[in-house]
């Protein structure tokens, strides 16, 4: 007997909408945190899918966030529902928190938790400038040190470490279940023709040698910027900032250009009290 799913809620999300969700065969289900490699998956299971660089539809049409609460959970079914095309759904929710099914592959995006908050900090100065923000902008490092070590008021910044080292712990140890897939955003970075070569094999995509160029091309961060306003999550109403930011650097190790060797001792302190050593080493170093 399967353990009881644990329901994830926030402001912006509420897991409890996957129950009652009709999977089908082939269906895929992209599980990461927020600023971890989420649109990018998206983009590289559409350009799979669809096996050209001209998508039918926007991304977010194509491939919905299923708990998002700024849509009513039937509009999402209704829309999943009507399409004909292989699925393939966002989610923030960790896989303890969606209901598991054999039809489907859920994939699981793992990014460098320190390189995940920088890029998290320039999303929310991007979207919502300083002078909009409830709290005193501080310095980069000083406050990647504060979510390091949880000081930050509740709420400052929808994740935290210990939510970002749960999630990938509990797919970390699912990762033998032959539908559940884990991949790594710096592995994405060094060697995007290979990882999607990869990725097409575990979904039993195939995909003709002649179109492998164009597809990769249109899956590198500088090709979903130029086409920002298609790719990137649509800006909430009312609030400022400019799509193509949203793809601001991708390159890993933005983190340990701020941090000193001293503060890089205290981060690892603190991961190995919250995740597994194994998961720490694939997960600091990728591949």
């Amino acid at each position: 007997m399967s353990a009881p799913l644990i329901h994830y809620r926030s402001p912006d999300e509420d897991s409890g909408r996957w129950l009652g969700f009709r999977f089908r065969p082939g269906d895929i289900v992209i599980s990461t945190r927020r600023r971890s490699g989420t649109t990018w998956m998206q983009m590289i299971c559409a350009l799979l899918i669809f096996q050209t660089p001209d998508l039918p539809a926007p991304l977010g049409q194509l491939s919905p966030w299923l708990d998002h609460v700024g849509v009513p959970h039937d509009m999402v079914y209704a829309q999943l529902g009507e399409q004909r095309t292989r699925r393939f759904i966002k989610t923030h929710t960790p896989l303890y928190g969606i209901p598991l099914d054999p039809r489907a592959t859920y994939i699981v995006v793992a990014r460098h938790p320190l390189d995940m908050f920088v890029s998290l900090r320039h999303h929310l100065d991007n979207y919502y400038p300083p002078a909009a923000r409830p709290s005193v902008p501080e310095a980069m490092r000083d406050s990647l040190l504060r979510w390091v070590a949880g000081t930050h008021e509740p709420g400052a910044y929808p994740e935290s470490l210990p939510g970002a080292m749960w999630h990938l712990s509990d797919a970390w140890a699912r990762r033998g279940a032959p539908n559940v897939v884990l991949m790594h955003y710096d592995d994405l970075c060094a060697d995007l023709a290979g990882q999607m070569r990869w990725l097409a094999w575990r979904l039993g995509i195939a995909v003709p040698d002649q179109a492998w160029s164009a597809l990769v091309q249109a899956a590198t961060f500088e090709s979903m910027s130029s086409r920002a306003d298609y790719v990137a999550p649509p800006v909430p109403p009312g609030v400022a900032g400019d799509p193509r930011a949203f793809f601001r650097r991708g390159a890993p190790g933005a983190a340990r250009e701020i941090l000193s060797d001293e503060d890089m001792v205290g981060y690892h302190l603190r991961a190995a009290q919250l995740a597994p050593p194994d998961l720490l080493e694939w997960l600091h170093r990728g591949r």
